[in-house]
């Protein structure tokens, strides 16, 4: 791999999703693309370069892409968040809205984030009947076209389900199919799935009462996550939350937002509009 060719999957990369490779992660292509271009029959980076730049494979596209971002997840992942939202975000926005919550997992690989918050609601509604909205729709959005279809079987395997999942959970939410589990209908109903590359244009997807984009941002360059954050927030609620990875920050990437904190972790929540809060004050 020369240097012309990693700076040229370099370029190809992040025009195509957003990602900024680092200058020494040669070693990281090559081993993620390997089995790839074996596959393919492609003798070396540069050929692989040259069938992309073409650009009548799509799916090849589409597999480069897929196995260049990191698909780590697990069930509840820093499950202090979803105690916040079960004893603090999810009450208050039933307080303040009438009708359906909508929210936005961006960056949902092979959707336990999705259904985690889907379990989460279900706990939430059994604990207090009629002080929460049951009607909530959820919409999980990944750029990996192969991590979607995972996640919208809904089946998962042994290794998967011993991440982040309680014995109890799993007998509540799961139902066991020949040594796989499969998400029920109570959890998966909610859950909408659909293929979306945040650098592209997403306003078609509506508006939300909360966001969660957790760990997605760390891989785009300065302007990106600026530029992403700008059309997030345009996308929430009036008092809609966005919810970040646990070791995230908007800081100098956005002012269009509060942070707030509590003992379960930081959330954050769109600024009220200058003149609501003059009036509040006074």
């Amino acid at each position: 791999m020369t240097s012309e060719d990693y700076d040229g999957f370099r370029a190809f990369l992040e025009e195509a999703c957003g990602i900024m490779l680092g200058d020494n992660k040669h070693y990281l292509v090559s081993s993620r693309l390997s089995p790839l271009l074996a596959e393919a029959g492609l003798p070396s980076l540069r050929e692989l370069l040259v069938r992309l730049k073409i650009g009548t494979d799509v799916r090849l596209r589409d597999r480069v892409i897929d196995a260049m971002t990191t698909n780590e997840t697990s069930w509840f992942r820093d499950g202090t968040v979803f105690e916040l939202l079960k004893t603090v975000i999810l009450p208050g926005l039933a307080k303040s809205r009438s009708a359906r919550l909508r929210v936005w997992s961006a960056g949902c690989s092979t959707g336990q984030e999705p259904y985690s918050i889907s379990m989460a609601l279900h706990e939430l509604v059994l604990l207090n009947p009629g002080k929460v909205a049951a009607d909530v729709q959820i919409v999980a959005t990944d750029i990996s076209p192969s991590v979607l279809k995972q996640a919208e079987s809904g089946i998962y395997d042994a290794a998967a389900m011993a991440r982040g999942l309680t014995p109890e959970r799993r007998s509540r939410f799961f139902t066991a199919r020949g040594g796989q589990w499969e998400v029920n209908r109570e959890v998966r109903q909610r859950v909408s799935f659909r293929e979306l590359n945040l650098c592209q244009n997403f306003q078609a997807l509506g508006k939300f009462d909360l966001i969660f984009c957790r760990n997605v941002l760390i891989y785009f360059s300065s302007s990106l996550k600026r530029d992403i954050l700008t059309r997030i927030a345009s996308l929430l609620l009036p008092d809609g939350y966005l919810i970040l990875g646990s070791a995230e920050s908007l800081a100098n990437y956005s002012d269009a937002f509060d942070m707030l904190r509590f003992p379960e972790g930081i959330v954050y929540r769109l600024k009220r509009h200058p003149a609501r809060v003059q009036h509040h004050h006074v």
